[in-house]
């Protein structure tokens, strides 16, 4: 084999190693999926439909008298009202079960 031959071939090769590097198609990941959430953070599932109140639960941190950290304490959310997105239903349909009376 002739030296002009194998040096074409090693171009040949390294312009094909290259152009596959370098067209690749990467995969696409998909968005995660977006949750509506009240400004108190969270979902409308944990709010109330009659009195738009949440009734979720904020886990806070507790100190003894001497300021040290003593655990956690489950307080209410003060959440009075979602302020989230409405489900498109909600919004152009009244709903129609259980009757107001």
């Amino acid at each position: 084999m002739d030296p002009i031959s194998l040096a074409v071939g090693a171009a040949l090769l390294g312009a094909g190693f290259l152009a596959g590097r370098l067209g690749r198609h990467r995969p696409v990941a998909a968005p995660p999926p977006v949750t509506p959430l009240c400004g108190c953070g969270h979902t409308l599932s944990q709010h109330d439909t009659e009195s738009n109140t949440c009734y979720a639960e904020l886990r806070r941190d507790t100190y003894d008298k001497r300021g040290r950290w003593s655990g956690h304490n489950w307080v209410p959310c003060t959440c009075r009202q979602y302020v989230g997105p409405r489900p498109v239903d909600e919004v152009f349909v009244p709903r129609v079960l259980p009757p107001g009376d």
